[in-house]
């Protein structure tokens, strides 16, 4: 493998996540490649592409808040709550106002218990809802707790449109809080186009244009790490909890599986420590195994190891 780090693209609308992540294993001629966070095939913007090493660091990237900018359009439910789907309901929006639409998107502020798109990723008993619902077979309901920090129109209502931003906790779906508000409108609505912004501290203005990867993939030679924009190395990806840097000593313990000592670290027992070598390399992401409160040190054990 020659690329190890992270690669922030500007997703095209109709393809899949895993469409870009076979667009970037052909660009940088490397199978170990993944993404971080799912957007699906109508919606655009920012996708967390990891390579090498940096694959491991899936599950830290994944959870991390989310920022879209949407589009709702008001008087039509559907199916699978965005413009793709079949109509389920119509009705009249001309009595709701922007007054109406603010005061009850305030109402999504905090955390809720929503329900998935019947056409989605999710699983039950090992079945993902969109393969049932493609079927034809029953779709249950799949609820979850989300939290939802902003939510706010961004734009007036024109024909039946709007435009709004969501900052949200992963895991939020944009489909079903269009889908809640239109019912709470009384009047219906769906999800008529969604870019996602801002991953964590991961930026769309700081991004690649998935066709500029295309012609990465078709050009005869591989590409160097210089050629990539929006490239972030392994030992520069940014990381949700703290950090630890170990001496030559506390290195050779870690690439060895063994715990190491960290006095005066801003951590509890229980939480995920990035560990350094003290010329900024990663070593490991470890675990606080124990803390010795009298000596004011944490033990810190090492659970994925890069070498």
């Amino acid at each position: 493998m020659k690329f190890h780090g992270l690669l922030c693209v500007d997703k095209a609308a109709g393809c899949t996540s895993h469409d870009v992540v076979g667009v970037v294993r052909r660009a940088l001629r490397q199978k170990k490649i993944g993404h971080c966070g799912t957007l699906d095939p109508m919606a655009t913007g920012l996708l967390l592409v990891t390579a090498g090493h940096a694959t491991r660091l899936t599950r830290f990237l994944i959870g991390a808040p989310k920022v879209y900018e949407g589009v709702a359009t008001l008087g039509r439910s559907t199916d699978t709550y965005d413009a793709h789907g079949t109509t389920a309901e119509t009705a009249d929006y001309e009595h709701v106002t922007e007054e109406q639409i603010d005061s009850t998107m305030s109402e999504f502020v905090g955390t809720y218990e929503q329900i998935a798109p019947p056409y989605s990723a999710k699983k039950v008993n090992g079945k993902k809802l969109y393969e049932l619902a493609r079927a034809g077979l029953e779709v249950p309901e799949r609820r979850s707790d989300v939290e939802v920090f902003a939510l706010e129109r961004i734009s007036p209502l024109e024909g039946g449109s709007l435009r709004f931003r969501l900052s949200c906790a992963s895991g939020t779906y944009a489909r079903s809080i269009v889908h809640d508000l239109g019912q709470r409108l009384g009047c219906g609505a769906h999800l008529s186009g969604l870019r996602r912004t801002q991953i964590g501290p991961f930026s769309l203005d700081a991004s690649t244009p998935q066709d500029s990867l295309v012609d990465l993939a078709t050009a005869e030679t591989a590409p160097e790490a210089s050629d990539l924009d929006a490239w972030i190395p392994f030992d520069e990806i940014p990381l949700p909890f703290v950090q630890l840097s170990v001496d030559s000593r506390g290195e050779q313990r870690i690439h060895h599986g063994q715990t190491v000592l960290a006095p005066k670290l801003d951590a509890e027992e229980g939480d995920w420590v990035h560990v350094k070598d003290q010329r900024g390399n990663v070593l490991a992401v470890g675990v606080v195994s124990e803390r010795v409160a009298e000596a004011s040190l944490a033990v810190v054990q090492p659970k994925i190891v890069f070498k």
